[in-house]
């Protein structure tokens, strides 16, 4: 069956279907991994965007069961180069296209995806249209104007009820406040000795003070930080009381309640192939990032920049050591970047204390 993707620029790209069917308007990124689709589709960062994958083949090894980020699939669409609908791989459950047609997301594939990506790093991420091929472009570009980006991202995403992910032997009691948090989160926090209380977005501080927590994480999410208020005034509250650690998201919500500015990007930073560079040793690391907005530069005492992006020089991390408060702007991972890693989560136990706060 074929499809159309139709751009707000007016260019028109026709592929073919695999998956859901349905029409679909949303902000159009592009991802530079060479595997992980599962996870980028199981990832609530991507809520609401429709992900275009820069290496050409995908779904070659299909969907397993075990390897979800979440139990949220909030992408709009998958478009591709090439979908294989073949995998090789003993551990796959289900075909990609069959996933996605479970969980209603739109796919195409068979379009120039070198020509889309080489079209947004000119001009910039923009929204696009999916639709059947006979759609006139008249059609498709009056669905686009009228389409507005959701600002509930983070509401939709997150827990509606406390629950726990624990491990044996902890030395802390982290509280999580959960603005999409994925597996990848709970296993690190978890290898890394710390019971984690997963809470809702809008848990207030009050409720937060009871749990006692010796420290809090704020996850990744998706959307615009700027729309996460009820978060930001949390932070402003808490921090200085409790030591505080955020990804991606929970480190510009950091930011934006530390008096800091937030832009959306040009393109932004989606691929587990970026480098950072730290500030302080000019170490390079290879790491996992996905976010639109980054952290404006700014000078303010008492607030350091640990890392930064060595292609374009953007923030992605800060420490406040007054407040025991910091974050990165990518995904810290044990698996992809142990060391990286554990340093992160090493400063995170500095932070709470060595003898593991109140619970050791």
């Amino acid at each position: 069956m074929k499809r159309k993707i139709v751009f707000e620029n007016g260019r028109e790209f026709v592929g073919e279907a695999f998956g859901s069917t349905k029409d679909v308007v949303s902000e159009v990124v592009f991802n530079t991994n060479m595997v992980g689709y599962q996870e980028i589709l199981s990832d609530p960062a991507y809520t609401d965007l429709s992900i275009l994958m820069t290496y050409p083949l995908i779904g070659n090894y299909g969907i397993i069961d075990e390897d979800f980020d979440s139990k949220l699939i909030g992408v709009k669409a998958l478009i591709t180069s090439e979908y294989n609908d073949k995998p090789s791989n003993f551990r796959y459950a289900n075909t990609l296209a069959e996933t996605l047609k479970e969980n209603d997301v739109a796919g195409v594939t068979h379009v120039d995806t070198r020509a889309i990506t080489r079209m947004l790093v000119r001009e910039g991420v923009m929204k696009a249209a999916i639709c059947d091929e006979k759609t006139s472009k008249a059609t498709a570009m009056k669905r686009i104007k009228s389409y507005k980006t959701p600002k509930d991202q983070i509401k939709r995403v997150s827990c509606k009820k406390v629950w726990y992910s624990r491990c044996a032997n902890p030395q802390y009691n982290v509280l999580a406040i959960d603005m999409g948090i994925t597996s990848h989160n709970l296993d690190d926090l978890n290898k890394a000795g710390m019971n984690v209380t997963v809470v809702p977005y809008d848990t207030s501080v009050e409720k937060i003070k009871s749990y006692k927590p010796d420290g809090i994480f704020l996850p990744k999410g998706p959307g615009n930080p700027k729309n996460a208020k009820h978060a930001i005034e949390v932070v402003k509250k808490l921090q200085g009381k409790y030591p505080i650690m955020g990804i991606s998201l929970g480190l510009q919500i950091l930011a934006l309640a530390n008096g800091l500015d937030v832009k959306k990007m040009k393109v932004g930073h989606r691929g587990s192939n970026h480098a950072i560079r730290n500030e302080k040793t000019g170490k390079l690391f290879v790491v996992n990032q996905s976010h639109g907005y980054v952290i404006k530069d700014f000078k303010k005492k008492g607030i350091e920049v640990t890392c930064r992006d060595i292609m374009d020089n953007t923030i992605e991390g800060l420490d406040i050591p007054a407040k025991k408060a910091f974050g990165v702007q990518y995904y810290p991972n044990h698996t992809a970047n142990p060391a990286d890693s554990k340093a992160i989560l090493d400063k995170f136990k500095a932070y709470m204390g060595k003898k593991g706060g109140r619970h050791a």
